[in-house]
């Protein structure tokens, strides 16, 4: 644990003393939107799910709580977010007073966070059996819901991971914490994407990637608006700055909160029961606020921004005006939280047809047997990592854009690589190779393969770091770390140092591939929307770390020989080649239960699909491993050619003193063996 004497612990107590009166006026400003709302649909709820009423204290209390527990996760968000990146770190990398403030009002809205995501498991309970919240509040029956209700196990992970964020917040105070710390505060909000409408309808992929878009932008819109009120009410620094940085994060926040909710109204409802169903009006008067909200948040703070600027940096800043002005602000994002989760606890207008089998199971339903025709002929966007290649590749060509602008030059394979990667990313998750991931086990290897082995190889080579430190500016002397800092903090940081070293990288990149497999996962995460994401995430992210260390042209914080490098790449192809014969020999098939449920007439032995996947294992290693092995070779190559020209101009500056040593020591061996 770090400390810092100039962080005391009395900050701290009165950034949290001075939000207290905030957080509990826009919760009760949530909970009095959401209680009036959910319950003009709740006989309806009831009797759709044949239950009998629980009793107010769970149709009242369990919307009113769920809005505070996320109104609560929005402000843990925001003030760790203001903490890591709103104001400067010390010279010891330790937060100052300001960012000390925050993060400890961002661990106690964690840890609230976290109370309140325990209480919803028993309130879950109550509502989805029809007994009253006193009935289910026994330890023993929350056993019972996190087993049984997937509604329950969410909240539960949910409690889990705020917990650990909260307690993590009151042990470090070093900045780099603060960022993973951020991290694991925003993970904190995955578990609810799984808690809504959205895991349940047809087309729920789409629904539940949207709903996670629309979760983080809401939560860093509030929580960073909460923290810039927390940080202007008790007199912080640099107002100017940390309003610039939030208005930056609520303008991306708040465009994708329009698209999100766009998308997930789309999903879930026909265009003529916008205005004849209570869950058609809801979502037309979200859709307002939030209009309201882009126009006049983004234009007033643009404007308060400037007033503080023109007057000076020595010049007081209208504390009272602006707190007036953001708190308006902040009172109707909160009201609209409310309003997000009484759309949760409405029911749709019911759909127009029944859905079929695969639709239920996997939110949509494929054309036919896997073929070119097929998968490139059905398109289906990936909200995630399809999304996720749009703007890499965006970001990339602004960074090459910012570099021609000033006369600077950028290799044009790198660029090759970089674009291939995003390119072949995007099609691997948005066209119908996506879809087939999801229900065939033979597909799903192959989609593996490609996001685990090829496409992390491009993009380590297009050299996306050493782009982004070319083309970023510098934060300047005294302000907080801007994004070219956070870069450079990342590469040189301990946690880097330790996953860039081969042997860590190559053991991560192969053990992944066993324990997710074969260590009993695979069946829980194929079956589950989110697990089929992760799986993606992790097959890209584990690929790139290793491939960065192997074969990246990006600076890395160890540095070793192209010779080095070749052994430990095949050292750990053994493994992968086992990895996919045991895959081809293993006798049952693994998860069994998801892909008969699924029932693909065209695959109608589920064991010879696995094999085919295995064998795709198996030989799937050899186009990235030409790849791999030229880039080595061009890479060692270069290295000798670099070191050949620095001897080439150490011999200009000495007049080629080495090699006159060298040979006087060989001239007086040769005297020595006349004389003996």
């Amino acid at each position: 644990m770090t400390s810092s004497k100039t962080a005391p612990a009395t900050a701290g107590r009165l950034g949290a003393r001075s939000i207290v009166l905030l957080v509990l006026l826009l919760a009760a400003v949530a909970a009095a939107v959401v209680i009036p709302l959910s319950a003009l649909s709740r006989d309806v709820a009831l009797d759709l799910v044949g239950v009998p009423d629980p009793g107010v204290l769970t149709t009242a209390g369990l919307p009113a709580l769920r809005s505070i527990g996320e109104l609560l996760a929005s402000v843990a968000v925001g003030a760790a977010l203001f903490a890591a990146f709103f104001t400067p770190p010390q010279k010891d990398k330790t937060l100052d007073v300001d960012g000390y403030r925050m993060q400890q009002i961002s661990s106690w809205a964690n840890i609230a966070w976290a109370v309140a995501a325990a209480l919803l498991i028993p309130l879950t309970l109550s509502d989805v059996s029809g007994r009253t919240f006193f009935q289910s509040l026994p330890p023993d029956q929350w056993l019972v819901a996190i087993n049984q209700i997937d509604v329950a196990s969410s909240w539960r992970w949910a409690a889990i991971i705020a917990l650990v964020a909260g307690i993590g917040q009151r042990l470090t105070l070093s900045w780099r914490w603060s960022v993973i710390w951020l991290g694991v505060t925003a993970l904190s909000l995955l578990p609810v994407a799984a808690t809504g409408h959205a895991s349940g309808s047809t087309a729920h992929d789409i629904a539940t990637n949207s709903l996670i878009i629309h979760l983080f932008g809401a939560a860093f819109y509030i929580g960073g608006l909460v923290a810039v009120i927390a940080h202007t009410w008790v007199g912080g620094t640099r107002v100017a700055l940390a309003l610039r940085r939030y208005s930056v994060v609520a303008t991306v926040a708040i465009i994708a909160l329009g698209l999100s909710g766009v998308i997930n109204a789309l999903v879930r409802l026909h265009p003529a029961d916008l205005f004849t169903s209570t869950y058609g009006l809801l979502v037309v008067c979200k859709a307002l606020v939030l209009c309201l909200l882009a126009l006049f948040g983004l234009a007033v703070r643009r404007r308060v921004i400037n007033r503080i600027e023109s007057a000076g940096a020595n010049a007081p800043v209208d504390r009272a005006t602006m707190l007036r002005i953001i708190l308006t602000e902040s009172v109707i994002m909160a009201g609209t939280i409310g309003l997000s989760v009484s759309l949760g606890r409405t029911p749709p207008p019911a759909p127009l047809y029944v859905p079929t089998r695969q639709e239920a199971l996997l939110g949509f339903e494929l054309p036919g047997p896997f073929g070119f025709g097929t998968v490139f002929g059905t398109w289906r966007f990936d909200l995630v990592l399809g999304l996720a290649a749009v703007i890499l590749l965006g970001l990339y060509l602004w960074g090459l854009f910012s570099l021609r602008r000033r006369g600077d030059s950028w290799p044009a394979g790198r660029t090759a690589f970089w674009v291939s990667g995003c390119v072949i990313l995007f099609l691997t998750t948005s066209s119908g190779m996506g879809m087939f991931m999801m229900a065939d086990f033979a597909s799903h290897m192959v989609g593996h393969m490609i996001i685990s082995m090829l496409v992390p190889v491009l993009l380590a080579l297009g050299g996306p770091f050493t782009l982004a430190l070319r083309a970023l500016p510098a934060a300047g002397r005294g302000n907080p770390p801007g994004p070219r800092e956070w870069l450079v903090e990342f590469i040189n940081s301990p946690i880097s140092r330790f996953l860039t070293h081969p042997i860590v990288a190559s053991v991560q990149f192969v053990a992944g591939f066993y324990i997710i497999y074969f260590g009993g996962f695979y069946e829980t995460l194929a079956s589950e929307h989110l697990g089929h994401m992760f799986m993606n995430v992790h097959f890209l992210i584990s690929g790139y770390l290793f491939y960065w260390v192997i074969i990246g042209v990006d600076a890395a914080p160890r540095h070793f020989s192209p010779m080095y490098k070749l052994m430990v790449l095949l050292s750990s192809l053994p493994f992968h080649a086992f990895f996919g014969i045991l895959l081809m020999n293993y006798p049952t098939v693994l998860a069994e239960g998801w892909y008969s449920g699924i029932g693909l007439p065209w695959i109608p032995d589920l064991l010879q699909s696995q094999r085919v996947g295995g064998g795709v294992a198996w030989a799937a290693g050899e186009i990235p491993l030409v790849i791999v092995m030229l880039a080595l070779a061009w890479q060692w190559y270069q290295s000798d050619m670099r070191e050949a020209r620095r001897g080439e101009r150490q011999a200009d500056r000495d007049d080629d003193a080495e090699l006159r040593a060298y040979n006087e020591m060989l001239s007086e061996m040769a005297r020595a063996d006349r004389r003996r």
